[in-house]
């Protein structure tokens, strides 16, 4: 396949892989793809750490980095209190409190929960400025040849960086009216990301928006992202007007993901329909495996998830002392509605060639019901 995707990032296959883990990334772009490294977890000394490693282990192959560039957002470590207690109501404290108790969930070691909230005010994570770093630190490694902004336009003078590098900047998209903002920027490439995907989603499936936003988009290019993981599904993104496909959730059971053992357990055994859209993550609509944390906040009398930044200010010490102990009735991950299609352990590689040898029986069904 020869698709503007491909020409853009000389690339065998119009396959764009979003991972949080080092591995995927690099056996994407390896396989012909073009591995996306999430980057909002991650401090600037992390990313440097993990690029470092992709630099090393992928063989002069393309890949990409993505970061958040929130329009609105809330730079809670400049208010004049920045004290845990006086961000976050004291109803949404003893909530998450009285969660962790009922599931006999330690606390971590004296000092580590409010060392990891400090750490989140003094750096001002999920703001414009702090995603600004974590580019600097990417700008430095010349494999990189994609930049994707998951939540936002991007700051002018980012852009124009990138585009000085010879990188491409990606944009998020969750319904038509972003794209205006987006091209105006000088954006190369929107992502159509619908309603059935993992993290932050919007409201409009798949199959309605692409086809609105690459209308919309003019001669940019468009990647389908949501629902998305199997040849099939490629073919019908293509026929939908986009260049290729964006694809997240399909590698988190794969071998290389680094998802821990209890969640990939989950995520093996789910259902389409045990993923639920909830804001009590992060504060934003965003699409995970629904768990006991889930079910809680859904509950009657759970109070409202606060807005971000202040709910993952919340949640984040919560699913440390989660993860830690290693509760599975509570554990969860960003996923979309394809967890239901998840149910082997395989590789990237598996993953990757299987879809490609779809698309090649769809079409050939496709061309023969024509004739």
């Amino acid at each position: 396949m020869q698709t503007k995707i491909c020409k853009m990032f000389g690339i065998e296959a119009p396959i764009v892989a979003f991972s949080h883990c080092r591995n995927v990334v690099v056996e994407v772009s390896k396989a012909g793809g073009l591995g996306v490294l999430g980057a909002g977890r991650l401090t600037p000394e992390e990313l440097d750490i993990e690029l470092a490693w992709i630099e090393n282990h992928i063989g002069g192959r393309p890949y990409g980095v993505d970061a958040l560039f929130p329009v609105k957002f809330d730079d809670v470590g400049q208010r004049k209190s920045v004290k845990f207690e006086d961000l976050v109501p004291q109803e949404h404290r003893d909530f998450v409190d009285s969660l962790l108790k009922k599931y006999d969930v330690p606390h971590l070691p004296d000092g580590e929960e409010d060392a990891i909230i400090q750490d989140r005010l003094k750096r001002g994570r999920g703001t414009p400025a702090y995603s600004g770093q974590l580019l600097d630190v990417a700008f430095k490694y010349p494999g990189i040849k994609l930049m994707v902004s998951a939540l936002g336009t991007p700051p002018q003078d980012i852009i124009d960086r990138a585009h000085a590098a010879g990188v491409k900047f990606g944009a998020l998209v969750g319904k038509p009216e972003h794209v205006a903002r987006h091209k105006n920027a000088g954006i190369d490439l929107l992502i159509a990301v619908g309603h059935e995907a993992g993290g932050h989603t919007g409201e409009i499936t798949t199959m309605v928006l692409t086809p609105q936003v690459v209308d919309a988009a003019g001669p940019l290019p468009v990647l389908a992202g949501g629902g998305i993981g199997r040849g099939r599904q490629i073919v019908a993104a293509l026929a939908l007007g986009a260049e290729g496909v964006w694809c997240g959730s399909v590698w988190l059971t794969t071998a290389e993901s680094d998802v821990s053992p209890e969640v990939r357990r989950r995520l093996l055994a789910a259902r389409s329909s045990d993923t639920v859209r909830t804001k009590s993550f992060t504060g934003k609509p965003a699409r995970v495996l629904r768990s006991g944390w889930t079910d809680a906040w859904e509950a009657p009398g759970a109070p409202e998830p606060l807005k971000r930044p202040l709910q993952y200010l919340l949640a984040t010490p919560a699913f440390r002392r989660i993860d830690r102990a290693r509760i599975e009735a509570l554990v969860s991950s960003a996923v979309g509605q394809i967890v239901g299609q998840l149910n082997d352990e395989t590789t990237v590689r598996k993953v990757f060639y299987e879809m490609l040898s779809e698309v090649g029986d769809t079409v050939e069904r496709m061309n023969a019901l024509m004739d």
